[in-house]
């Protein structure tokens, strides 16, 4: 078969044909593939209607997207309560030294103690418990940004610094 026009562009009559005859099997690939896909959402689509008219699952949807009004409202008031609490964690002690010693040398044992308790902006205070034989002694010095306004001992800065550093 002699075609002019093929043989003006320079084209083979055989190759054109062969190039449809496997385009056309692909596209009959494709179509297969299409027929499996259908008739598998076909399938899952029976399977979730099976049993239900249209009311039912109305109602079916109806309750989903009401229970998921609930959690969303659930959910924002969380993340409320979440964020009241992280803004209040600051303000609250959460750091802690404590350093035990011998006040008066003379009691055999460490019965005197250093509390030292801070928040996140290393706020709070220094306790100083001072035990003797014959009285217990206590102290407390403010502490701001880490700092006394009063001078603090040995043992008091110590207690003061495990509180500050403890992260490290």
């Amino acid at each position: 078969m002699e075609s002019k026009i093929l043989n003006k562009l320079g084209i083979d009559p055989g190759i054109l044909i062969i190039g449809l005859l496997v385009l056309c099997v692909l596209l009959i690939i494709v179509v297969i593939m299409l027929m499996v896909k259908v008739g598998n959402m076909s399938k899952r689509y029976n399977r979730f209607m099976l049993g239900k008219d249209a009311k039912s699952l109305e109602d079916s949807l109806g309750s989903i997207f009401s229970k998921l009004d609930k959690l969303i409202l659930a959910d924002m008031e969380r993340e409320k309560q979440v964020r009241l609490i992280s803004k209040s964690l600051g303000n609250t002690y959460q750091k802690v030294g404590i350093v035990k010693y011998d006040a008066f040398k003379e009691m055999g044992g460490k019965l005197s103690f250093v509390l030292a308790m801070l928040d996140a902006g290393n706020n709070g205070f220094v306790l100083n418990v001072m035990h003797s034989r014959e009285a217990c002694y206590t102290y407390i010095k403010e502490i701001i940004k880490g700092e006394s306004y009063i001078a603090l001992g040995d043992e008091e800065r110590e207690a003061l610094e495990k509180a500050m550093y403890i992260d490290d």
